[in-house]
């Protein structure tokens, strides 16, 4: 198989070998001189040199037919040195006048070579220069990116950082366009994903080895432990020895590599390799095709030693785009490609003239027009003049090697493999990775920061108080010159960094001010933090949102809200009309309306088949306002006969049920709460009236209750509990306050000590709550919140609590004290008009129905003819007044006074023989003669 494999490779080199003459009698050959800048003791150059002439042998074998054939005219330059890059171009420009340039090698010396091909209109193609700036040249430009723009795997480095929720990165990259070019989208790309960047290190390509010590020495210092490394490679394998030698290849680091590095990975020392264990890095993804196999078999085969990168294969495509396009732009314009054979041979590299090529554009629009899939994937050119974005591979250095941890693109994001289907939606998850060996051959993610050995104690500033000091206490030994810190906060924090997975070292610093006097300005306390004179902030701190702009709170650990308290009234002896307070006057009204109004339906209903409802108007009206009223408290005597009086009484009885159990609700509230009255003051009202109210000394809570309305002159500071009893004492007019506006938690505590001559009433403004202040960014904050929620809701936030304020919950939303001031509230009428509504509607149902049934019966009246029609309403209103003689009520009544008269005729002497006819009652006169 080598043996047929060599006599191909053979047969083809000796093809490409013929002279032009035995190709093709009749056809010229077109020569298209190309320009190949590069440094051949750089192994990287040499090898791009080797793919790019195994590019043209293996283009013009394939493709024999074509009348051009790219001939290159190699220039030397010395590597990293800007001008002699520049002076190779120029010289290729005017004394060779070649029609394109390949190279140079880095993003720095192909800016320069970019602007004298763009003067004289000669495409420069790159297969190695990623710095983003160079995209951002003066347009039109005449530079074809062949290779990757390091933006695009900007966005891949961000997704890992993402799927790992690491919150600080520091970047370290050159003090070149290769470095700072990928530094403006990095910087947004970390804004996005909400990501600090504390700190970036720059290093230089003629650093010393002291000098990479220094400034690793400097970085381990930090608290931030997450490194993304954007080197040329060996500036960055230097680096990263040093780091290992440094101790800073351990656990708790993380180590992200470009792909400038990652893809250079095969031609690493082994030494080199142990150096980097547990690093992660993105790596361009060159997938396996047949001709890639072919490719890698050739070079095994002529080059023994040695193997091509991605960057040999990207020289290797650019070649063969060249190649293709050069025909393209020359078959239709031959003598433009031809060369003038009368070129200078003095070497000039005069900048006053520059040569302009006269086939430049056609050729720019060729390649870039031209596609194809190559060795390291499509060719495809955006309209920039670049390779679409590619797909990376997430690799993990393990051992000698690497392996595939997972890949990333831009529409789908992280992913295990890419293979199979893929929904639409971006993934950042950690999920889609697989296990990764981390610095320190450790499966545990690092967290991405930690507290540096040798750095000094966290500075914890803590307010000192004058009043309330059951949540901070600070005492000062004299004799011992040492201050202690206790209290409800204090303890809650030592129990939350207790809680902690690491360990941090703090101390408390009470917070004096410039002239060293104790401070209660809470404003100032936390912008200490700001300035870093603190490292972090314990108390009775509250979150509010304008501290929230220059540090970071945690969660809170307490409840929010600032809420009024006032004093309670003596009790008060019951006033005569208070039975008439439950219900509003207009609900009194309506009732007693409709008490007269159900009154007028039943009799109207009843009249004329109930006996009980006849009689002088006086009796019947009185009967019948009677038997209404007496539905209030269900003792009604009087029977109703009719089924549609009793269905308006049994919806009228519902109704009266509804309002006498509301009223004695309401009554009985207001005899027990009037035990406990609160002063009968609004928020509203001591605004309108002026009345002094009191704030705490240093609190925020000055600025919201000017913020709500109240003048300067009517607040007035306290700092004690006794000092605030005092003024609520006094009264508004003694000159105390009539009323306190404070935080819950404080409001709590000082009813617990006056519980019996204050309450707490609504409203209640909403607050952050208390919380610990941190700088921000820090990555302490995620931590201790999460800390803080497993305190809360165990047993020892009870403990402490109760320790602190003998008291079950002093985070609790609902207190025994807290009062409405609307304690006085009345039920109105728009709470019952819906049951009113019910109410009129079956009576005037049950009239309406009443009355046509009536009409109907006694319609002959109205036919009468000759009539007025006075006279006919006067018949029939006499009509209404007489009995209903059709009433299976009256028919019965009077069957029964038929029996009972036929008794009394048969004049039984003995009363009680009498009494056998149980259906007649004895008469009058028997029991009167008796």
């Amino acid at each position: 198989m080598r043996l047929l494999c060599l006599l191909l490779f053979l047969n083809l080199s000796l093809i490409n070998l013929k002279p032009v003459s035995a190709r093709s009698s009749k056809t010229t050959i077109i020569p298209v001189n190309v320009g190949l800048i590069l440094d051949e003791q750089d192994w990287i150059g040499e090898m791009c040199y080797k793919c790019i002439k195994m590019a043209l042998s293996s283009f013009y074998a394939t493709h024999q037919h074509y009348t051009t054939r790219i001939v290159l005219h190699t220039k030397e330059y010395n590597h990293y040195d800007v001008v002699s890059a520049a002076a190779s171009a120029l010289y290729l420009i005017n004394n060779v006048q070649v029609k394109a340039i390949i190279g140079p090698l880095t993003s720095t010396e192909t800016q320069f070579v970019i602007n004298l091909g763009t003067k004289a209109q000669v495409p420069i193609i790159s297969y190695s220069a990623t710095s983003p700036l160079l995209s951002s040249l003066a347009s039109p430009n005449y530079f074809i990116r062949a290779t990757q723009n390091d933006v695009t795997q900007v966005h891949a480095i961000g997704a890992l950082i993402q799927a790992f929720g690491w919150k600080e990165v520091v970047p370290i990259h050159g003090h070149d366009e290769y470095g700072r070019g990928i530094m403006p989208e990095f910087v947004s790309m970390l804004q996005e994903i909400n990501t600090r960047m504390p700190y970036q290190s720059v290093i230089s390509q003629l650093v010393t080895d002291d000098q990479i010590l220094e400034e690793l020495y400097k970085l381990k210092t930090m608290q931030t432990r997450v490194f993304v490394v954007h080197l040329w490679p060996k500036l960055g394998v230097r680096l990263l020895l040093k780091a290992k030698e440094l101790g800073m290849m351990s656990e708790d680091y993380v180590w992200i590599l470009s792909n400038g590095m990652i893809d250079l990975l095969e031609s690493f020392d082994r030494d080199v390799l142990e150096s980097m264990q547990g690093v992660l890095g993105v790596k361009t993804y060159v997938p396996r095709t047949h001709e890639l196999q072919n490719f890698t078999g050739k070079w095994s085969m002529k080059f023994k030693h040695d193997h091509p990168n991605v960057y040999g294969l990207w020289a290797y495509d650019a070649t063969f785009a060249l190649a293709k396009a050069a025909e393209e732009a020359c078959i239709s314009n031959t003598n433009t490609c031809i060369s003038n054979t009368n070129t200078n041979t003095n070497d000039s590299t005069d900048l006053e003239y520059i040569a302009v090529s006269n086939i430049g554009p056609n050729l720019l629009q060729a390649v870039s027009e031209t596609k194809f899939r190559g060795l390291a994937g499509d060719f495809s050119l955006k309209k920039d003049n670049e390779l679409k974005t590619s797909v990376y591979r997430i690799i993990n250095v393990v051992g000698n090697g690497w392996k595939d941890v997972g890949f990333w693109t831009a529409e789908n994001g992280l992913m295990k493999n890419l293979k199979g289907n893929f929904s639409d939606a971006y993934s950042t998850s950690k999920a889609n990775l697989r296990a990764i060996i981390w610095p320190g051959e450790t499966l545990s993610v690092p967290k991405g920061w930690v507290i540096p050995a040798n750095e000094k104690k966290l500075r914890i500033g803590v307010p000192v108080r004058y009043g309330f000091t059951e949540f901070v206490k600070v005492q000062t030994d004299s004799e011992t010159n040492t201050t202690q810190v206790t209290g409800y906060c204090i303890d809650i924090f030592d129990a939350v960094m207790a809680q902690l997975p690491y360990y941090v070292a703090y101390e408390y610093i009470p917070f004096m001010d410039t002239k060293g006097i104790d401070s209660s300005s809470y404003n100032d306390l936390t912008y200490q933090v700001y300035l870093g004179m603190y490292d972090a902030v314990v108390g009775d701190v509250t979150i509010v949102a304008n501290r929230s702009l220059y540090v970071d709170y945690t969660l809170p650990f307490t409840e929010s809200g600032v809420t009024m308290v006032v004093p309670v009234k003596k009790k008060q002896t019951k006033k005569a009309w208070l039975f008439m307070k439950p219900l509003t006057w207009d609900l009194w009204v309506m009732t007693f309306c409709f008490f007269v109004f159900i009154a007028f339906i039943i009799w109207v209903l009843e009249h004329r088949v109930n006996e009980e409802f006849r009689g002088p108007p006086l009796h019947q009206a009185g009967t019948t306002l009677y038997h209404s009223f007496s539905t209030m408290v269900f003792a009604h005597s009087e029977n109703v006969l009719s089924n549609l009086a009793r269905f308006v009484m049994v919806v009228w009885i519902f109704v009266v049920l509804i309002l006498t159990q509301s009223y004695t609700a309401s009554l009985t509230s207001m005899l027990t709460v009037q035990q406990l009255q609160p002063a009968d003051l609004g928020v509203n009202e001591l605004i309108r009236k002026g009345e002094p109210v009191a704030y705490q000394h240093g609190s925020f809570v000055e600025g919201l209750l000017k913020k709500i309305g109240f003048k300067e002159s009517q607040l007035k500071s306290y700092k004690k509990c006794e000092e605030l009893d005092e003024l609520l004492s006094k009264g508004s007019k003694n000159g105390g306050v009539a009323a306190v506006f404070d935080e819950v938690p404080y409001m709590r505590l000082f009813l617990a000590k006056y519980c019996q001559k204050y309450s707490m009433v609504q409203p209640t403004y909403k607050t952050g709550g208390f919380g610990f202040v941190f700088p921000k960014g820090s990555p302490l904050v995620p931590d201790i919140s999460r800390a803080i929620l497993s305190i809360t809701e165990g047993e020892k936030m009870v403990a402490i609590e109760k320790e602190w304020f003998n008291t079950q919950d002093i985070r609790g939303s609902s207190s025994s004290n807290m009062v409405s001031n609307d304690y006085q509230f009345s039920l109105g009428l728009e709470s019952f008009w819906g049951l009113f509504l019910i109410a009129g509607l079956a009576a005037a149902f049950a009239l309406v129905l009443f009355l046509v049934d009536f009409l109907y019966k006694h319609r002959l009246i109205w036919m009468q003819n000759g009539t007025s029609i006075r006279s006919k309403i006067k018949e029939m209103a006499k009509t209404f007044d007489e009995v209903d003689e059709s009433s299976h009520k009256i028919r019965k009544n009077q069957q029964l006074e038929k029996s009972c008269r036929g008794c009394e005729n048969n004049r039984v002497d003995d009363v009680a023989e009498s009494m056998v006819h149980t259906n007649c009652p004895p008469s009058p006169l028997s029991v009167l003669n008796d």
